[in-house]
């Protein structure tokens, strides 16, 4: 009996050769169709699919903060309004996304399992930089798509162990990486979030503090930008926030997010300007 993959019960010859250190290079040898840049050749630029925005990241005094909102739109609908657009990228690193949807999370699983795969042939994680750069190829990888009206780009952040310092990577769809050393926001509500940690944001930082910035950035976002989904109190829906340290990645639950939402609404309620 002859397998799906050729020859007679047996893998390729590229999964028993000595491979590389890249997961998305060996899946360009054994499956390029699987990359997410690889489906080419669309009749029409693509616009009605699902969209999702937007992602803020702080930096304060040992670690970085990544959060984002929960809506996806479909051209003038809500496609949905629980989405996740921060991810946990490895122990001491995550990423987020805006554009769309569907390439969005599968570009955040291949880059998931590319650092992964790494560190499993290596025994050894990659350096910050090196991350970024990996992402960055990704990304590229994505440019024929994102000419057809599938655009997508993400927003990385990590804890540098070198440094001891939090660091933030953004990019453009084609794959230009830039370090932004304060703080970054990503998607349609970019302009408005930046708008907002420009005036809030400080050196001295505390972590609870990087928090509740990074939230009210996305409720100025939400207060502008139609695209941008607010905090639903009623669905007790509210922003993914990641932090990053010398600890590690945490996702901070529910529990957490909810009491600063409540606050920041309590303070908007007297003052609605900010």
């Amino acid at each position: 009996m002859t397998d799906p993959l050729g020859g007679a019960g047996r893998l390729p010859a590229v999964f028993m050769s000595p491979g590389t250190s890249s997961f998305a290079e060996f899946l360009s040898q054994s499956a390029p169709h699987l990359l997410p840049g690889a489906r080419t050749g669309l009749p029409a630029p693509v616009t009605e699919v699902a969209h999702g925005t937007t992602i803020v990241a702080v930096t304060f005094p040992g670690g970085v903060i990544m959060a984002g909102d929960r809506r996806a739109t479909q051209g003038h609908m809500i496609a949905q309004r629980d989405v996740e657009k921060v991810h946990h990228a490895d122990d001491y690193s995550c990423v987020g996304y805006a554009g769309t949807a569907g390439v969005g999370a599968e570009l955040i699983r291949l880059f998931q399992v590319e650092l992964e795969h790494y560190e499993k042939i290596e025994g050894a994680t990659l350096s910050l930089d090196a991350k970024a750069n990996r992402l960055a190829a990704m990304v590229k990888g994505n440019l024929p798509m994102a000419l057809q009206g599938l655009a997508v780009v993400p927003l990385f952040a990590g804890y540098d162990e070198e440094s001891g310092l939090g660091r933030i990577f953004s990019y453009d769809i084609a794959a230009a990486k830039s370090e932004e050393r304060t703080y970054e926001s990503i998607g349609s509500g970019s302009v408005f979030a930046k708008g907002s940690l420009k005036k809030r944001f400080r050196a001295d930082l505390s972590q609870d503090d990087a928090v509740r910035i990074a939230i009210e950035a996305l409720y100025d976002a939400a207060d502008d930008d139609s695209a941008t989904g607010g905090p639903d109190l009623i669905r007790k829906l509210y922003p993914i926030v990641a932090v990053v340290t010398a600890d590690g990645y945490r996702r901070l639950a529910d529990d957490e997010v909810g009491p600063v939402v409540t606050a920041l609404i309590a303070d908007r309620s007297t003052s609605a300007g900010g």
